[in-house]
């Protein structure tokens, strides 16, 4: 792997040399300024994956600096370094849009530590990027296993069926489907079964001829002709009616579609994608759906998995929800959650999936109304999943997903409330004697 680019902005010399050589110790690749404004035109000219930023400095100070990146929408992490280092500064540094605040003189131990956590949080459109397939993201080996089927199905000619919970993003695998296909130049033609009544959904899907039933005053070709060359997206074909169901079969059957009010056939040269939340084995056994068109559709078969069984994923799909909105409002746009805010996003069971999730981020970011995002812009759901509300003297039932989790969401936000029980308390959603006894069966804050 190539080393980290890491610039060091600082009006100290010395501070600049001794720092700088730490870090390619460390194996990074170093870059130097003596002044905000010289740092601005270096991270306009090119990538870094870390900033270190002094506060004071000539001319532009390290606060003003970093609402300029943030307001031109830097994503590279911020570490704020200060001589003059106080509770209110660091607070102050943070909501500016740093992501984090050491004192000067920095402990050379602490700042190599840091620094290697802060490189983890990697910008998101790179981490996008390399997880990401169409407008699809995610480095969970289920979401890995998901993007290889798409990848071997879609060059061939060969039917799809996408099976997934309602919100995990079928659609988008269709979509990648078609752009990956020899049809990507074809039209890619969507239909919601599901939100159509069953007489409309065959108009649209087949097409009519003129007074083939009141209100049909001309000839109109239905989706299957729209979609030529191209794909025909099937959403929710679980909802299909039997009747339809038939004459959806004869199209994947015969490759041709007989307009509503017509006797003459007429050949389409279409792909079809469907996609479905429903168990269909299950609806067959039901009586629901056509045994022989479930076999039609279920040539090559795609599993989406839920948000819950990919959690790992949170992270990155925050980014890239972040990176869309700031497509569409960068001026008001946070550049990141916070830790806290980060592990409750991940403790959640997510039953909307990653379409739930999405509308959280934005929803959060409306209310924090700054660089960064809290816990405490989250829904109440999401903080609280008990309804505990973390009342004083009222024992919490506030569960991370292991020990492990809870623990670490637990010194996340002590070191957001700067040491402050109370704040941290209120942060996690629990009581403070249970925080307390919590810390106590951890270790935490033992001399």
């Amino acid at each position: 792997m190539s080393p980290r680019r890491i610039l060091i902005v600082d009006d100290d010399r010395t501070f600049r040399l001794s720092t700088g050589e730490l870090l390619r110790q460390d194996g990074h690749a170093v870059e130097t300024a003596a002044d905000a404004a010289e740092a601005v035109a270096l991270l306009g000219a090119g990538r870094f994956d870390l900033v270190l930023l002094d506060m004071r400095m000539p001319g532009m100070d390290g606060l003003t600096a970093v609402e300029v990146l943030r307001k031109r929408g830097l994503t590279t992490p911020i570490l704020m370094i200060s001589g003059f280092g106080t509770i209110d500064t660091a607070v102050e540094s943070l909501h500016r849009g740093a992501d984090h605040f050491l004192s000067k003189p920095v402990d050379p131990d602490l700042l190599s530590a840091k620094v290697t956590e802060l490189l983890e949080r990697r910008p998101a459109e790179d981490r996008v990027r390399e997880g990401a397939l169409g407008s699809m993201v995610g480095h969970a080996p289920v979401m890995r296993e998901v993007f290889e089927a798409v990848r071997q199905v879609a060059p061939t000619p060969t039917t799809v069926l996408i099976q997934g919970e309602t919100g995990t993003g079928k659609e988008l695998l269709a979509r990648a489907v078609h752009d990956l296909s020899e049809r990507a130049t074809g039209p890619f033609v969507p239909v919601n079964c599901a939100g159509l009544a069953e007489g409309v959904l065959e108009s649209e899907l087949f097409g009519h001829v003129r007074g083939a039933f009141t209100g049909a005053v001309a000839d109109r070709e239905g989706l299957f002709a729209a979609a030529r060359g191209g794909t025909l997206f099937l959403d929710e074909v679980g909802d299909v009616s039997l009747a339809l169901q038939q004459r959806l079969l004869r199209v994947l059957q015969e490759r041709e579609v007989t307009p509503v009010g017509s006797s003459r056939p007429r050949a389409v040269d279409v792909r079809v994608v469907a996609a479905t939340h429903r168990d269909l084995p299950a609806e067959i056994r039901q009586g629901r759906f056509r045994e022989d068109l479930y076999y039609r559709l279920n040539v090559f078969r795609i599993e989406v998995p839920p948000l819950r069984a990919r959690r790992g994923d949170v992270p990155l799909l925050v980014e890239a929800a972040l990176a869309r909105l700031r497509q569409r409002s960068p001026r008001h746009t946070p550049s990141a959650f916070s830790p806290l805010a980060m592990r409750l996003l991940r403790a959640h069971d997510w039953p909307g999936n990653v379409r739930e999730l999405f509308a959280t981020v934005e929803s959060a970011a409306v209310r924090s109304g700054g660089p960064r995002i809290e816990a405490q812009h989250l829904p109440a759901a999401i903080r609280d999943p008990d309804g505990d509300g973390g009342v004083p003297g009222r024992e919490s039932r506030y569960r991370a997903p292991s020990e492990d989790e809870e623990r670490a969401a637990i010194e996340a936000a002590l070191d957001e409330a700067h040491g402050s029980r109370t704040r941290a308390a209120e942060l996690l959603g629990m009581s403070r004697t249970t925080l307390w006894r919590r810390m106590r069966d951890f270790g935490l804050g033992e001399e």
